[in-house]
């Protein structure tokens, strides 16, 4: 993700409706940022997602909440940006199905004086969970190798990082590159 310093953002606008989109990017464009693409369908978002890699993700929700429900998953899976809602009018349930799904905040469509505040705010917060997950992920890939290596040759977990490590200086990798592999379906062998 590039710096929070970037005055125009790269911003992909999703709904159901074509006016939605056009008053959403309205407001984007008033900001200073950049709408780098509109999606209604949901089947596209996460290719549109993958393929533009926005800064940001806004998604107003029109007249179905499971459509925008769909777009949010969809763009959260892709993990390429954080996703705000646009909503018209107050909707607790939504909001916290959303939340559940990976949305970073809402905003309200009826006015955008705060939106440019809760994007900046969610750019922070995506960071900071991106650095968190570059700290723990690494750890997460050698724990599950670790475990896949005691189920397979019923081993204990000291057993199991010793075969790991053993198995990495022998290939000439690091530990990481091999519990990578070892989770992607690679087998160690016995020994």
């Amino acid at each position: 993700m590039r710096t929070l310093e970037i005055d125009h953002l790269r911003v992909l606008i999703a709904d159901e409706s074509e006016d939605r989109l056009a008053n959403v990017a309205t407001m984007v464009v008033a900001l200073g940022h950049i709408v780098i693409a509109r999606e209604l369908d949901v089947s596209e978002i996460a290719a549109v997602t993958a393929r533009e890699r926005p800064d940001v993700a806004l998604v107003a929700v029109g007249d179905s909440s499971d459509h925008a429900l769909e777009l949010i998953d969809r763009i959260v899976r892709e993990a390429a940006c954080p996703v705000i809602a646009v909503l018209h009018a107050p909707d607790p349930e939504f909001v916290k199905k959303a939340s559940t799904l990976g949305v970073f905040a809402f905003v309200s469509d009826v006015d955008n004086d705060d939106w440019q505040s809760a994007i900046d705010i969610v750019l922070r917060r995506f960071t900071e969970y991106h650095d968190l997950h570059g700290t723990f992920g690494p750890r997460a890939i050698i724990e599950r190798a670790k475990g896949i290596l005691m189920e397979r040759h019923g081993v204990d977990e000291n057993a199991a990082g010793e075969m790991l490590d053993k198995h990495a200086r022998s290939d000439s990798r690091t530990v990481l590159e091999l519990a990578t592999a070892l989770a992607g379906g690679f087998s160690l062998g016995s020994g």
